[in-house]
């Protein structure tokens, strides 16, 4: 079983100017919207997402610049909706920092 760094870097370019930002391909801000998650609450999208850490991750793709992991499971907004989501890290192959890349609709 293979589990990742529970502080791993979340950054928050990635929620506030990605995620949660209405975008004309690929959307996500849409699906988050609806358990309540916004720029006005991003602090409660990224302590979220850290839960997720929690779970087991699975590789899901080798690269020169890292390994991608995928750790799939529930965010719970604050309005109580849950979404089913598969998110993304990378394991750094030069620093072996852990960073969140993304997040799909699962």
């Amino acid at each position: 079983m293979t589990y990742l760094n529970p502080n791993a870097v979340i950054p928050e370019a990635k929620l506030t100017r990605y995620l949660l930002v209405w975008k004309p391909k690929d959307d996500k801000s849409g699906f988050l919207a609806q358990a309540g998650y916004t720029l006005d609450n991003w602090q409660q999208l990224e302590r979220d997402l850290r839960s997720l850490l929690m779970n087991e991750a699975t590789l899901d793709k080798e690269s020169p610049f890292g390994n991608i992991y995928k750790i799939e499971g529930v965010l719970v907004g604050s309005n109580g909706v849950s979404l089913q989501v598969a998110t993304f890290w990378i394991v750094d192959s030069f620093s072996n920092e852990t960073r969140f890349v993304t997040l799909l609709p699962n």
